[in-house]
């Protein structure tokens, strides 16, 4: 086995090849004075079964779209190279939320990204929460390893919860999926009832409205669970509904944080206990304040370096995900 990190993900590439005791594979990355670029591996990957990892969230440095551009580029070069088996693991896909077409003649770009991995000639792809799970299985025709954070946000969340009520919330309609599978977890594992609340949620035009609150949340910790943030705006959204209708206490959590335009104004409402995400997207869009009192950050790279052992090994996902702790 061979694991590559592109050069913008290689930090969380690090952890991931820690927890797994190996080192990263070495490679090169060559800009351009014309803007074009090259990568290659340094080492030979023929008959290996090669991990390729890149997060696909933009940041000043590189746009969202070069870094697809050099994800396939490097997953087309390892192909030809050889390798036996080619995965791209990548954390935070982006374009996931583009899955359907909501006014005419929209594009399903979450599609249009699979047939552009599919060409370079991957045998599968392994990401984390993905918006609609469904739609991305879907959308690729070879193995989709989709990933969670049920265990590893109750892991996480277990001795915040207290002795009181405990209520699991969605900020939509469209993530009452997620929540429920996250509240099935968390119940197990604290051994008690953990309640369900939903926001209703429309958008239309960028604009959203809805103000109702489905579920009771009065005197509970409510937990907020969203695939990703954003701006911040729908999971505050949420949060203040919580407390409208009595709750204590209300964390929000999301697997990936974009924390794009006023979210560093929009996490530190004090509507939230914290904000809890996953390292797949490094918070570098936010100030150092407010990642210090109102963010907390919880490492994915045990959760990918077990899936990459596991399909190398050729075992269950499934029992890393739903059964006893591995």
């Amino acid at each position: 086995m061979k694991l590559f990190a592109l050069n913008a993900s290689r930090p969380f590439g690090e952890a991931v090849a820690r927890e797994l005791d190996v080192v990263l594979a070495d490679h090169e990355e060559r800009d351009f004075e014309d803007g074009e670029h090259k990568a290659r591996p340094l080492v030979s990957v023929r008959g290996d079964d090669v991990y390729v990892l890149q997060s696909l969230n933009g940041d000043p440095a590189q746009s969202v779209n070069e870094r697809l551009c050099r994800l396939l580029f490097f997953l087309g070069a390892v192909r030809e190279a050889g390798a036996r088996r080619v995965t791209a693991v990548v954390p935070y896909l982006a374009y996931a939320r583009k899955d359907r077409r909501t006014k005419t003649r929209d594009p399903v770009t979450s599609r249009y990204l699979a047939m552009l991995l599919e060409t370079m000639g991957i045998d599968g792809i392994m990401s984390l929460d993905v918006h609609n799970p469904a739609a991305f299985q879907n959308a690729f025709r070879c193995l989709s390893h989709t990933l969670d954070t049920r265990r590893l946000f109750a892991t996480h969340m277990m001795e915040r919860c207290g002795e009181g009520p405990v209520v699991v919330a969605s900020p939509d309609p469209g993530g009452v999926k997620r929540a429920q599978g996250f509240q099935e977890m968390l119940a197990a594992m604290l051994g008690r009832d953990v309640g369900l609340a939903f926001m209703e949620k429309r958008r239309s035009e960028g604009e959203v409205s809805g103000t109702l609150l489905a579920g009771e949340v009065n005197n509970a910790t409510v937990l907020v669970v969203d695939d990703l943030v954003s701006s911040g705006g729908t999971l505050l959204r949420a949060a203040r509904a919580c407390q409208e209708r009595g709750a204590q206490t209300v964390f929000g959590l999301a697997a990936h944080g974009l924390f794009v335009g006023d979210a560093g104004h929009i996490i530190s409402d004090p509507a939230f206990a914290k904000i809890i995400v996953t390292d797949t997207v490094p918070p570098t869009r936010l100030g150092d304040q407010v990642v210090h009192h109102h963010l907390e950050v919880v490492s994915a790279a045990p959760l990918f370096a077990e899936a990459i052992r596991r399909v190398h090994e050729n075992r269950s996902l499934s029992e890393l995900l739903e059964g006893p702790g591995y």
